[in-house]
């Protein structure tokens, strides 16, 4: 069931309506039976992974909590660890092994492979794994209190707002919330649908028109040149942007319709000022949960500089297989680990080049520029996330600054840029509802857009609120598009 689909837009509000009418008590059975309808709508079968997640979860925590010393939790933390990372290796991982298998010892002349797995990749698995994962890791630590009432952990598990794309809640925000007494708060609701709407905008409007262009010319790059490469480039980094972060938007706000408050997903991370800072400010939760469950046990940065880059490089290279099984991936995370290492290794240089050029004394122009060579960066490694092989990726960067006459000749020049599989309008709309949203995005870092205009007269709030559903209506492209992060 997808958020931007008509079935969602029925099943939502009934949710909500029953949710407020049923008595406190009672309200945790109706979300967890909501929550697993929501997921059996894509396949029913595989909620008995979830279930099997929450059952060796909740077992190993109350075990945890018992044991007498930190060797007999730590046994239980690992069967935790070996349930949870032993289903996602095998249905997302294993024929990525499989076949890598296969070509080494095929080089090697030994043959050796194993039985392929004909298992679809379940929608979310990823998510939900690592978010059941908080809870344990949280039980061994001492963070978090074993929960003893499995219908909550459970309700927690698959929480159906952010079940299949996250945000990856931490037990210990979540979990109380689902004992918290939730009232209908006017305020709050329509504080939650606005940001649902906003989603909505992001997915519908922009995200899928994108995707249009974007798709056409990664699937066949060898017919495009360098402004036809670099224009779809720039266009898949919005709408990964406004895909993923639209969802955010929607799960967020849905459940803060409900009462519930999860953590903020992304934060304009095309303003930031370095890859590190873009970390900061994308996928947030899943960048602090490699930070908190990986990288500071590693050593974080209280190690040798030689350590610490092995660190980086482990983490990074993690988080590129952690998005698909499949090396395009690995070298997108390796990207972004070498990013990281050469910006701190490099920051004398750096510091001294700023000052050659006075840019202390330009505060707005040095952070433009900064924000300019980040987002630059970031869009170059996109190209290995979007493209159907690492072979593809390479021929795109061999051939994206080739074929830049066209941009000194008029006629050409509009031939290129509509033929791109977008039409003339189409391609203006596309550009001209990014503009908005980053002028959304400006205004957002200046201020809560949302409590700004419910400050405003009655006439100009709702003015606004017209005009963006109207654009959804009206520029919208309703095809049912899946979330590309649903496939992670």
């Amino acid at each position: 069931m997808l958020f931007n689909s008509t079935q969602y837009a029925v099943f939502f509000p009934i949710v909500v309506a029953l949710y407020f009418m049923i008595p406190h008590r009672f309200r945790w059975v109706f979300l967890l039976v909501s929550s697993y309808y929501f997921y059996m709508c894509w396949k029913p079968g595989y909620a008995v992974l979830i279930i099997i997640t929450t059952l060796v979860d909740y077992a190993a925590g109350l075990l945890m909590e018992s044991a007498e010393s930190r060797v007999v939790r730590r046994r239980y933390l690992i069967l935790s660890l070996c349930s949870n990372l032993g289903m996602l290796f095998f249905f997302k991982y294993y024929n990525f092994f499989n076949e890598s298998l296969r070509i080494l010892t095929g080089k090697l002349d030994l043959g050796l492979s194993l039985p392929a797995s004909s298992f679809l990749l379940p929608v979310g698995l990823s998510f939900y794994t690592f978010q059941s994962l908080t809870y344990t890791i949280g039980v061994y630590r001492g963070t978090v209190k074993a929960e003893r009432h499995l219908g909550i952990l459970a309700a927690y598990v698959c929480f159906f707002p952010q079940l299949v794309a996250g945000p990856i809640e931490r037990a210990q925000n979540l979990l109380p919330q689902f004992c918290e007494k939730h009232h209908f708060e006017y305020d709050r609701v329509t504080d939650g649908l606005k940001l649902m709407v906003w989603g909505l905008f992001k997915k519908s409007v922009i995200a899928d028109r994108l995707a249009q262009l974007v798709d056409q010319v990664y699937d066949h790059p060898t017919e495009y040149q360098g402004m036809g490469l670099a224009i779809a480039t720039v266009f898949f980094a919005f709408q990964i942007y406004c895909d993923f972060s639209g969802y955010s938007d929607m799960a967020i706000g849905g459940a803060q319709v409900l009462g519930f408050r999860l953590m903020d997903n992304f934060r304009r991370p095309y303003f930031a000022t370095s890859v590190g800072d873009f970390w900061h400010r994308w996928h947030i939760s899943l960048s602090t949960w490699f930070r908190d469950y990986l990288y500071i046990p590693l050593g974080g940065n209280r190690v040798s500089q030689a350590r610490w880059v092995v660190n980086i490089m482990i983490v990074f290279a993690l988080s590129g297989l952690w998005h698909g099984a499949h090396w395009k991936f690995l070298v997108w995370g390796a990207l972004h680990g070498s990013y990281m290492i050469a910006s701190r290794l490099s920051c004398p240089v750096r510091e001294r080049i700023v000052a050659m050029m006075r840019l202390t004394a330009r505060p707005r122009l040095r952070r433009a520029l900064q924000m300019l060579m980040t987002f630059s960066l970031v869009t170059f490694a996109w190209i290995f996330f979007r493209a159907n092989s690492i072979s593809d990726g390479f021929y795109i960067i061999r051939n994206l600054f080739t074929g830049w006459d066209v941009v000194f000749d008029a006629s050409r020049l509009s031939d290129v840029l509509f033929s791109l599989g977008l039409p003339r309008d189409e391609f203006l709309l596309a550009v001209a509802m990014v503009a908005v949203l980053l002028c959304g995005d400006l205004l957002q870092s200046l201020g809560d857009v949302r409590r700004t205009l419910a400050r405003r007269p009655l006439m100009l709030r709702w003015t606004a609120y017209s005009a963006l559903l109207w654009i959804i209506f009206l520029f919208g492209v309703f095809r049912h598009r899946e979330f590309i992060y649903f496939t992670f």
